[in-house]
């Protein structure tokens, strides 16, 4: 975008949320210092979080539902969001209300400030998970602190997608994700590749109280794994970054 309207589009991935989208919103809207658009992003015009949503931003505007017909799944959520957000900055949160919004303008100043991705950490010094299940922490906390020690990824945490991006080298890189929620780890292998700077800053992250979570760990581990290998190869151009996109297949 050229000429953005906000400082930051928030973007915010929901499948059948229903009431459960209006406290995380409510937190966003009460947090959220930066001139932000607020965009919840859902598979179908049925899907239970329109009408919630719709009511809150009589009194919100800066919070509008979008249809992705991109196809279904968070990524493509994502991918549409992302595609259709106005501002330079893009913060990707969760609808159940997980993330802490009080540090969006922090991680929006860091992009401002020169990273192209800021990442809310769970696994440094100040952060914690609260909550989740035994297994799925194992391993996205083996993930991120391995590739931040190894392969010197800018953070402990690529596996969250609370982050904050710089808009130019998200739509110059490109997603490739189709699925899941590994873009977080997915744009922070790209940025590696590429050298670019990546920051975080620590968060708490605290699992739902109230409906039912879309992550399947078992079917999306295959698609993390992709990333995970690709973060830890050589210096690459943003030329070659695109062609080893094409040659690949969406994960």
């Amino acid at each position: 975008m050229t000429d953005p309207t906000h400082r930051v589009s928030i973007i915010i991935p929901a499948y059948n949320e229903g009431e459960h989208i209006l406290p995380g919103l409510r937190r966003i809207v009460a947090a959220v210092t930066s001139d932000a658009e607020i965009l919840v992003v859902v598979d179908s015009a049925d899907d239970t979080t329109v009408p919630p949503t719709e009511l809150f931003a009589i009194e919100h505007p800066q919070v509008r539902v979008v249809v992705n017909d991109y196809g279904r799944g968070p990524a493509n959520a994502l991918r549409y969001g992302i595609d259709h957000a106005n501002a330079r900055t893009l913060v990707v949160t969760m609808a159940d209300g997980c993330d802490d919004p009080r540090q969006i303008d922090e991680l929006v100043l860091l992009v401002e400030r020169g990273v192209v991705i800021a990442a809310a950490s769970r696994y440094m010094a100040g952060g914690q998970q609260v909550g989740a299940p035994r297994f799925k922490s194992l391993l996205s906390r083996t993930a991120g602190q391995s590739l931040h020690a190894f392969a010197n990824a800018g953070t402990r945490d690529a596996t969250n997608s609370f982050k904050a991006y710089d808009a130019a080298f998200v739509r110059s890189v490109g997603i490739d994700s189709r699925d899941g929620f590994e873009i977080g780890i997915e744009l922070t292998a790209k940025a590696r590749r590429l050298r670019l700077p990546v920051a975080e800053i620590p968060t708490i992250w605290l699992d739902r109280t109230a409906g039912t979570t879309n992550f399947r760990v078992a079917a999306w581990i295959p698609k993390y794994l992709r990333w995970y290998r690709f973060a830890f190869g050589p210096r690459l151009t943003l030329d070659q970054l695109k062609a080893i996109s094409k040659r690949s297949p969406t994960s």
